[in-house]
């Protein structure tokens, strides 16, 4: 029985896991030739390196957000996470202008996104979702999910309002932040980013049969002895983390984490965290590195996958509304 349980569990992680060293291997080495080719592997080792993370952060967040608010249509980027990003980089650039904004280096500036994106969601977020889980808890889903857009909107008004008085330059730095593009990997934040997003997975990853705790609900969690109120504000804290370092790595993905979070609960073996979260990981650095492969070695194009996800994804986002598949 111990035996067979394994296995199960086993399976999928060990599939996945060879099918995204495939797919790594393919984008490294296909169509590499020439005597430069040691220089054109590096580009594509950086930008390799950029999708694994963006790809497990953005799954664990994903999967994270979607336990604390009990529901498997909300993603930390509906919730107005990407909107609050944009604002941050626009009041950067009026605030230091074009020159100040890139004398700040990319660690520097990557770091002060990080913090400011991190309490910024403690005190937006973290209130609602207390609050939520004091009266009717998780389960008022319209009022979540109205709140969310409801900040989004906000945030991307006062973004537009502060771009308005930005100069042309600005506003083109500004602009940039707004689409994803995993050209724009920069080597020099990897290492900060990989440790700060195996950080929060790590500890995710040891928080997993807490998780599957707070899954149950706010008082069947508090009748097993779990401090919710603190195990939720540090779960909102890891998804704003993970949400903030994979936005300043490409830009922002909306719906990648929605549909690889689906897929995610359809293959895992078991409902548990510890299984689940792994599954996300390797499901959602799968699609970014197979995509990216396809489109840019295969069909030879550049910026297309980005645009093709937030298609499916918003197609999802309507099945799954339609489905009616809410926790």
């Amino acid at each position: 029985m111990v035996r067979s349980v394994v296995r199960s569990v086993a399976r999928p992680l060990i599939w996945l896991g060879l099918a995204l060293a495939l797919a790594s291997a393919s984008y490294l080495f296909w169509g590499l030739s020439g005597p430069r080719w040691s220089f054109v592997l590096g580009l594509r080792a950086v930008k390799l390196a950029g999708m694994l993370l963006v790809g497990a952060a953005v799954a664990v967040a994903t999967v994270l957000f979607q336990t604390l608010s009990r529901n498997r249509i909300l993603t930390p980027q509906i919730m107005g996470f990407d909107a609050l990003y944009l604002l941050l980089q626009t009041l950067l650039v009026a605030g230091l202008g074009v020159t100040g904004f890139a004398s700040l280096g990319s660690p520097a500036r990557f770091g002060l996104e990080v913090v400011a994106m991190i309490a910024l969601a403690l005190v937006l977020f973290g209130l609602l979702l207390g609050r939520a889980g004091q009266d009717k808890g998780a389960q008022d889903i319209p009022r979540l999910i109205l709140t969310g857009v409801i900040l989004g909107v906000l945030f991307r008004s006062l973004t537009g309002l502060v771009a308005r008085v930005l100069d042309p330059n600005a506003y083109a730095v500004v602009q940039q932040a707004g689409f994803a593009s995993f050209a724009r990997v920069d080597a020099t934040l990897l290492p900060l980013a990989a440790a700060l997003v195996l950080g929060c997975i790590a500890l995710a990853l040891r928080l997993g049969p807490a998780l599957d705790v707070l899954a149950l609900g706010r008082p069947m969690a508090l009748s097993l002895g779990l401090a919710h109120d603190r195990l939720l504000r540090l779960v909102l804290a890891l998804v704003a983390a993970l949400v903030a370092t994979s936005t300043a790595l490409v830009g922002p993905l909306a719906f990648l984490g929605l549909i690889v979070a689906g897929f995610a609960h359809l293959l895992s073996p078991a409902p548990r965290h510890r299984v689940l979260l792994p599954v996300a990981m390797l499901l959602g650095a799968l699609l970014l590195v197979a995509g990216q492969t396809l489109f840019e070695r295969a069909l030879g194009l550049q910026s297309a996958l980005s645009v093709v996800i937030e298609g499916v994804g918003g197609l999802f986002f309507l099945w799954l509304l339609l489905k009616g598949k809410l926790r």
